[in-house]
């Protein structure tokens, strides 16, 4: 080798050994950007508690100001984010007087996953599991429970000594559910709670397991382990795990074969046992399932008593069925409650985050 290929050589390895400083330089600088001590994360976790308290005090009391000063109104998307929750809370409050019910308390038990820190401002990711306490009002010592699960990312910023919500995303369980207005909730107020409770002894061991399987893998609104059946796959980051499982619930806990139609596998679904529409016609076409009731709300309402666990409620939105839930139960007047993932819920009325004019209901009696 010649002096001059030496040289060309030395160089190379003298740049290539600068870049691979200046990279490990950046990475180090990275990695300490992003370093929460303990005794930030304690404190940044005790202070998310303490947001998501007062916004469920907030939707107990109709009392806004528990929660403004969460938000950093300087900024369009803390603006939303706050807007955002005083619109849940007109809506929840809403269908509290069309059910006859009084929420008596809202419980948050949060998970956090991860936070990062940059510069005083943090990044996190957090499950909560939020239990919903309520009575009926002529029924006030009969109290009912119902656990919805949300997956939060959340951004803090330091503003005037303090933090407060710059940005904040959830896939909402109430997000579906603008307008009350047009439901004549007084009429379906009385019917509602003239109705008794219902039992469910002799429905069958079949239902009876839909329900036991639903109970445990839930997710975020279950009120111990929070966990999907890890052997199946999680279709949520693909659009929606709601159908995927219904179906796990028919098949684990109902005991209905697989067929070419109708199956799961390692290697994936078919389009009957993933996709919501799918997963509805299916249901009924195959006779599965028939038709107790079709249409909005105030037409299948009085239907919807009809429900035992392990039967479906489907959720259309122009046109295309968008939810798929499995009853799992009823309240203390027999108002059927339902359980589902992607949000994740666990023994809900079945209309609460649905019972929007524009939403319209199939209530399918499965065949078991």
């Amino acid at each position: 080798m010649n002096l001059r290929k030496i040289q060309k050589s030395q160089s190379f390895k003298l740049k290539l050994l600068i870049f691979v400083i200046l990279l490990l330089s950046m990475q180090v600088y990275i990695s300490y950007a992003n370093v929460i001590t303990d005794e930030s994360k304690k404190e940044v976790t005790n202070y998310i508690n303490q947001i998501f308290k007062n916004r469920n005090k907030a939707i107990l009391n109709g009392d806004l100001e528990l929660i403004q000063s969460f938000y950093n109104m300087d900024t369009k998307y803390g603006t939303w984010a706050y807007e955002y929750e005083k619109k849940k809370m007109d809506y929840i409050n809403n269908w509290a007087e069309k059910q006859g019910i009084k929420f008596t308390d809202i419980v948050p038990t949060l998970i956090i996953k991860r936070i990062k820190e940059n510069n005083g401002n943090f990044s996190i990711y957090l499950l909560c599991s939020t239990e919903y306490k309520y009575i009926y009002i002529d029924e006030p010592k009969l109290e009912n429970t119902s656990r919805i699960g949300t997956y939060h990312n959340l951004q803090l910023m330091s503003k005037d000594g303090s933090w407060v919500i710059s940005k904040e995303w959830y896939k909402d369980p109430f997000a579906n559910s603008l307008d009350l207005s047009n439901i004549k909730a007084d009429s379906i107020k009385e019917y509602i709670l003239f109705q008794k409770r219902r039992d469910f002894k002799n429905i069958g061991q079949r239902r009876m397991d839909t329900v036991k399987y639903a109970d445990k893998y839930c997710g975020a609104a279950s009120d111990s382990e929070y966990k999907y059946n890890m052997i199946y796959r999680d279709y949520n980051p693909q659009g929606g795990d709601c159908a995927n499982f219904a179906s796990q619930i028919l098949f684990e806990g109902g005991k209905f074969r697989k067929n070419s139609t109708w199956s799961s596998d390692k290697n994936g679904a078919t389009k009957a046992w993933l996709n919501a529409d799918s997963f509805k016609r299916y249901i009924i076409y195959s006779g599965r399932g028939s038709v107790i009731a079709y249409g909005s709300y105030d037409k299948v309402y009085k239907a919807s008593y009809k429900l035992l666990p392990g039967d479906i409620v489907a959720y259309e939105n122009k046109n295309d069925i968008t939810h798929i839930s499995v009853v799992t139960g009823a309240d203390s007047r027999g108002y059927s409650l339902v359980s589902c993932h992607n949000s994740d819920r666990s023994k809900v009325p079945w209309d609460l985050g649905w019972s929007d004019k524009n939403i319209k209901f199939w209530l399918i009696k499965v065949h078991f």
